[in-house]
């Protein structure tokens, strides 16, 4: 069903001067006809972004070069640029391009994605009620993560073969209570958490897990499972475990009666309904040029850069206090109705909100998310809100810093989206991402990370977020839509007119 390979944007890319950040690859040239959305890559277009592409190159093997050419010219040109890197990223065990043929997903050549539906009617009776066979050797196993010890072999398959950076540099740290929150939200099922041990070792080896959520594509609402954690222990990613993974969640889902899921990749499938890209706000920039986070501007200093990314030490909205459970209705009435103005946009529940976003103190626990209310002191009316989450990465084999401290923006929202006047909007998206920045630097993390989805784009630039070198594509499995805007133009840079698509924030 999903692929979960993306890189959450590890790294910002180099500047080429100070706040400046470097364009991302783009083998178009910038004044051609075809820099759009909607242009067609030629022949020869098409054959060098094969060649500058290894990992979208090796997803094709085995296809005929004519029609792997075919197949990308026939694609939007700002799909295929979002997903490119010259230096080979995400070249991991990943499905392969024809594997994905074989699945009810929109193929690139299909031009019949306008109008939404399943691709695929699944009949329950017809699904088979027993898993596929693994190569010798493993076995399948369904992971109980109430019980600390297999709670502990996930989180330990995941901080040692999980999403590194290209230079080895940087691993996610997904803590035991990240794992809780992420994969234990209201109507989760257990069958939902899928290993593969060595039948010998019983080592667990291999992962992906689901929970069910609802999401709004286009006004249709639609039960889908949110697919993350596909992860192959590094030995094993020859072994071709990735489609025997995504085939066995998919039959798990089917014969619970959830045919769709949405998934996140960072590599180009068939085929991305969106593409975001990641920004990245230096909390402590002098840390994050030590690990090699961060570049040092050319023509600029330390000091300068410290400088530069200071922030105050209190915030400025008046009324702002840390959101309790007594918000809960408050904040899912004012949340459904701002991402209810987005294409695509996550449908949440009364008890998911207190899942995702009430802090329950627990001394044994990390904290995971953070989340703010903003409360009119006259009315008592909450009037905003806003939300990020702890996901640290190891710092691998570093003298100094063991890890880097990542507060990732999640959702937010607030009143004034709906006035007429847009200025009105980012005027107070301003004010209160500054005010999470200074509270995330309160909290001690290092960097503060956000994606091109929700209204981001308004703000980005303002609040010196810097352009990432990592992609974030959006699929849907079994339905068909037309493509949303994943809030970057042409040029792979934020974009406010290309705001109102995104509105689901994958972990």
């Amino acid at each position: 069903m999903p692929d979960s390979k993306d890189t959450k944007g590890k790294a910002p890319q180099d500047s080429t001067s100070e706040g400046d950040a470097a364009p991302s690859p783009n083998p178009s040239n910038n004044n051609s006809n075809d820099a759009t959305p909607l242009g067609k890559i030629t022949p020869q277009m098409a054959e060098t972004l094969l060649e500058n592409n290894p990992a979208l190159k090796n997803e094709m093997v085995g296809m005929d070069r004519e029609k792997a050419a075919e197949a990308l010219r026939k694609m939007d040109i700002a799909q295929l640029l979002t997903g490119l890197s010259v230096t080979g990223k995400n070249q991991k065990d990943i499905a392969s391009y024809k594997f994905w043929q074989t699945q009810p997903v929109p193929h690139f050549e299909d031009t019949s994605s306008a109008t939404g539906g399943p691709i695929k009617m699944i009949d329950p009776e017809k699904v088979s009620k027993e898993p596929d066979p693994l190569i010798e050797g493993f076995e399948w196993t369904t992971l109980d993560l109430t019980n600390e010890t297999e709670l502990r072999e996930l989180w330990d398959l995941l901080t040692y073969h999980y999403v590194e950076d290209d230079n080895a540099m940087f691993r996610f740290r997904y803590s035991e209570s990240f794992l809780h929150w992420a994969l234990m939200s209201p109507g989760w099922r257990k069958e939902w958490h899928v290993g593969v041990r060595a039948t010998k070792s019983r080592k667990l080896v291999a992962s992906i897990c689901g929970v069910p959520t609802e999401i709004r594509v286009r006004d249709q609402k639609i039960k889908v499972t949110e697919i993350n954690f596909l992860c192959i222990h590094k030995k094993l990613r020859s072994k071709r475990l990735t489609p025997v993974l995504i085939k066995e969640i998919t039959r798990r889902c089917y014969l619970n009666g959830i045919y769709q899921a949405i998934y996140t990749a960072g590599v180009v499938l068939p085929t991305p309904i969106s593409s975001c890209r990641y920004y990245h706000r230096p909390l402590d920039w002098l840390k994050l040029y030590e690990v090699g986070f961060s570049p040092l501007p050319h023509g600029s200093t330390k000091a300068r850069q410290i400088t530069k990314n200071h922030l105050p030490s209190n915030t400025s909205t008046p009324g702002l206090r840390p959101m309790e459970l007594k918000d809960v209705d408050a904040v899912h009435d004012l949340l459904e109705r701002y991402l209810r103005r987005l294409a695509m946009n996550q449908a949440f529940s009364r008890e998911e909100i207190k899942h995702w976003l009430v802090h329950k103190d627990n001394a044994d626990k990390e904290q995971v998310v953070w989340s703010y209310v903003v409360e009119d002191s006259e009315t008592h009316k909450i009037t905003d809100f806003f939300s990020f989450y702890n996901l640290e990465s190891t710092v691998i084999q570093h003298p100094k810093h063991q890890c880097v401290r990542a507060a990732y923006l999640y959702y937010y929202a607030t009143e004034a989206a709906f006035t007429d006047d847009p200025k009105i909007l980012k005027e107070r998206l301003l004010l209160l991402i500054n005010d999470a920045l200074i509270l995330a630097k309160k909290a001690q993390f290092d960097v503060f990370n956000a994606l091109t989805l929700l209204d981001n784009p308004l703000f980005l630039e303002q609040l010196k977020f810097g352009a990432g070198d990592g992609q974030l594509h959006f699929y849907l499995y079994n339905y068909r839509t037309a493509p949303v805007p994943g809030g970057v133009n042409e040029k792979n840079l934020p974009d406010e007119k290309r705001t109102g698509g995104v509105g689901i924030v994958m972990l």
